[in-house]
């Protein structure tokens, strides 16, 4: 399903053009013009977009500079904040799109930052669950060698009072006073697999999801089911994707127009043809008899 038809990025001579005669432009405290600049001499113009389209580039080439401008000037929902200079909205407002059909709520921007912070709160939520256990084993052990009567000392004391009831029950053992009390631990998984199951959670059907190197934390397996994933979700679900990669695998997305914005202007291409995934060709076919 195709919401967003076409994105034009503003042209040299525009660029140029607000520099000049601009007040703001003439200040000097301003350390960066970004993303003014960034692709001079690329001749970037208009971009059309297919069900899956992908921008691959070398670091640096300005692949998630093109998805956050994009998904700041469609309004799309993101997880994370990311850093702006002072020209970042004058740029966004020089751009401009054309919908094929309106983006439906819940189009989003998934960025690396997004799917590190969603391991870090598994981590730090595990954490205090892990620091949540270590009292209420501490907890138990003092009740059970405690002689005094457990009186209620007021209703800010009732949970303590009615553990403490549960804890001199001699047919309470300590493993199901824990379980009793304490939330389970979200499962543990490496950081690839939280990774994962980020986008398998966050991704809705029927409408714009914009993934910035979503191969990033992956594992070259896990990359593989994000590609059968998202052509799933392409395919089944209505969803529409444009992706920065250059993960051969994502690159293989079976039906995606592929922009190579390392030519000037950017070319479309098929994904072996890409400098990079000629690189791994080039080397597992170099050592072709070790594998064997």
């Amino acid at each position: 399903m195709i919401y967003l038809q076409s994105f034009t990025f503003p042209s040299e001579d525009r660029e140029a053009a607000f520099f000049c005669g601009n007040p703001k432009a003439k200040k000097t405290c301003y350390d960066s013009k970004y993303p003014f600049g960034l692709f001079r001499y690329r001749e970037f113009s208009e971009f059309f977009f297919d069900d899956i389209t992908v921008f691959y580039g070398n670091n640096g080439s300005g692949k998630s500079t093109i998805l956050n401008v994009i998904a700041e000037k469609l309004g799309l929902n993101r997880s994370t904040p990311f850093n702006k200079t002072d020209f970042f909205g004058d740029y966004v407002e020089m751009c401009d799109y054309v919908l094929e059909r309106p983006i439906p709520q819940g189009g989003e921007i998934i960025t690396s930052d997004g799917v590190f912070e969603r391991v870090l709160d598994i981590r730090r939520l595990n954490d205090g669950i892990d620091e949540q256990r270590e009292r209420l084993v501490q907890e138990y052990i003092e009740e059970r060698t405690n002689q005094d009567p457990n009186l209620l000392r007021g209703i800010d004391d009732y949970d303590r009072w009615k553990r403490a009831g549960e804890i001199r029950n001699r047919h309470k053992s300590q493993s199901s006073f824990i379980r009793k009390n304490l939330m389970r631990n979200i499962q543990e998984r490496s950081n690839g697999e939280s990774a994962l199951a980020y986008f398998v959670d966050s991704i809705k059907s029927d409408t714009l999801y914009l993934l910035d190197e979503p191969e990033n934390s992956l594992s070259a397996s896990n990359q593989l089911k994000l590609k059968y994933f998202i052509e799933d979700c392409m395919k089944n679900y209505g969803c529409q994707f444009i992706i920065s990669t250059h993960s051969p695998f994502l690159l293989s997305l079976e039906y995606a127009t592929i922009y190579d914005i390392d030519s000037a202007p950017p070319e479309t291409k098929a994904w072996t043809e890409l400098e990079s995934v000629r690189t791994y060709f080039d080397f597992f076919k170099e050592n072709e008899e070790k594998f064997e």
